[in-house]
């Protein structure tokens, strides 16, 4: 009976071979169901329709299940790591872990963009920039979660991401609300801080640049296609060129 089912089973191509030991080197394990991390590695830009409804190919679904899974594991090893800390301080610490930013970072450091396809073309919208290395990230834990389950998918986040390429300590002691730093700073100092908005189009997606200026000067500025971020951004660039460092 083996040996007859083994028989319907497609053996691996080179190139399929060569990307399960790919993935084994960021995991640790050889992958079972090669073809969900296939789709997970797959942009959009890159994909195939394949339903009438117009659903393609990406990687999008499983970025979906990869983003819940993150979440939840996440929120687990924080509720676990600081027993005595309150709803707020967790799910700020949660928020910097699983940040857009955070992710395509971390999706660089262990190497899984250059696994990642994609039309070359698409880095030139702001957004995909930003996020497509990341949302990748988010697929291929949602691949790994469909691979070999919760536990398996646990283990990975834990041992090979939050172990060794987040220093959890040092996130929940770095600023990230620069807008209202700088605008208590305005306050304290007697200040005048105004934030100029900007806004231009980019294909389907509306760029916000935003301005600080300080006293009349100009201090910051950034892009961004969410207007706060864009405004976080500019902030903390203001206190760099102040040469300032926003005070808790």
């Amino acid at each position: 009976m083996l040996r007859r089912l083994l028989t319907h089973i497609k053996p691996r191509t080179a190139e399929q071979r060569a990307l399960g030991l790919k993935i084994k080197a960021i995991t640790g394990f050889l992958p079972h169901n090669l073809i969900c991390y296939e789709q997970a590695l797959r942009h959009h830009s890159v994909s195939k329709t394949i339903h009438n409804n117009g659903s393609k190919d990406s990687n999008e679904r499983l970025e979906f299940l990869g983003d819940a899974v993150l979440n939840a594991i996440v929120a687990e090893y924080l509720f676990k790591k600081y027993p005595f800390k309150d709803e707020g301080f967790l799910t700020q610490l949660r928020s910097k872990i699983v940040s857009r930013e955070s992710l395509n970072e971390l999706a660089i450091k262990i190497q899984l963009n250059k696994l990642v396809e994609y039309d070359r073309k698409a880095l030139q919208n702001i957004n995909l920039r930003n996020s497509i290395f990341g949302n990748a990230l988010e697929a291929f834990l949602g691949a790994v979660f469909i691979d070999g389950g919760f536990d398996t998918c646990k283990k990975f986040i834990a041992t090979k991401l939050l172990r060794y390429h987040i220093d959890v300590d040092k996130l929940q002691i770095t600023e990230t609300n620069f807008k209202g730093r700088l605008i208590e700073f305005g306050q304290k100092n007697a200040k005048t801080i105004e934030f100029e908005v900007g806004e231009q189009i980019d294909g389907k997606n509306k760029i916000y640049t935003i301005k600080v200026i300080i006293d009349g000067k100009d201090c910051g500025q950034a892009q961004h296609i969410s207007k706060k971020k864009a405004e976080q951004m500019a902030a903390q660039k203001a206190f760099e060129q102040m040469d300032i460092i926003p005070s808790e």
